[in-house]
């Protein structure tokens, strides 16, 4: 996978489209019940104490409140506005701090469900995010993680490709980790158990502007070749429009599909002292 943009790109966009973030996140809203459902699927308890990293404007700790009004609710974004609509949303129910997955501002062990979602795809260093989702989590608690590997926007990246996009902007296309890399991470940690899946998702756009725009609008412009101008840039895109309705345009919509991973993983518990 080619290396995501830096992390205070990142923060700075999010930070800069929290107001519009919930009017663009169809799929993400998707992947977050399928989340919820999956977390209840896999627990035969209630937690005591949650973490949602990547908490984002709180939807996925807004459902995972009403599932389990008991537990305690902590969340943690890398974007501070995005951190206020969280805590705002849920109120004290949860508590937001403002922090990056790779170094979670957590001591370790004080959580018994570490979740997120939509968010691993943007952390450059995957392993380091999950050993501190393992570092913050108990012994024998459990994690169950959602987001966009590759594969996804595989339309936008074949019809910008096809428009003859310089090789800068074509790098900007190749953020998402392969199954594979995610395998290789997970093997190499000492699981009890550990289960990975992988679902489609499809939503569908008027046209290239209008997708172009929600990806912009949730501050992931960055996957979406970021932004040009000029007439060189002008005709890239209607090139790519032209391609897309050609080879995917259905009934004068255009599909955008994801490719969603499910991760669902327990640590191992402390033995018994003998």
């Amino acid at each position: 996978m080619n290396r995501m943009p830096e992390t205070g790109l990142i923060a700075t966009a999010f930070h800069k489209n929290a107001d519009n973030y919930d009017q663009h996140i169809l799929v993400q809203k998707r992947v977050v019940t399928q989340l919820v459902e999956s977390v209840a699927l896999h627990l035969d308890h209630e937690p005591e104490h949650i973490l949602d990293v990547g908490t984002g404007t709180g939807a996925l700790l807004e459902q995972l409140h009403v599932r389990y009004p008991s537990s305690r609710l902590a969340g943690v974004d890398i974007a501070f506005n995005m951190c206020l609509k969280s805590q705002q949303k849920i109120g004290d129910a949860c508590h937001v701090v403002n922090g990056n997955a790779e170094t979670l501002p957590f001591k370790a062990g004080i959580f018994d469900l570490v979740v997120s979602a939509s968010v691993m795809q943007w952390v450059n260093d995957l392993s380091a995010a999950l050993k501190e989702m393992c570092r913050v989590v108990r012994p024998g608690g459990d994690l169950s993680i959602a987001f966009f590997c590759h594969g996804s926007l595989g339309e936008l990246q074949r019809c910008f490709h096809d428009s003859n996009v310089d090789n800068a902007k074509m790098s900007r296309l190749h953020g998402f980790w392969t199954v594979d890399d995610v395998q290789s991470v997970v093997s190499s940690m000492d699981f009890e158990m550990a289960v990975i899946s992988v679902e489609t998702e499809v939503d569908w756009y008027d046209d290239l502007h209008s997708l172009l725009r929600s990806i912009k609008n949730i501050g992931a412009g960055t996957v979406a070749g970021g932004s040009g101008n000029g007439l060189g840039w002008r005709g890239v895109l209607r090139e790519t429009s032209r391609r897309y309705q050609q080879l995917y345009g259905q009934d004068d919509k255009i599909p955008a599909t994801y490719k969603v991973l499910y991760l669902t993983a327990r640590t191992k518990a402390q033995p018994l002292d003998l």
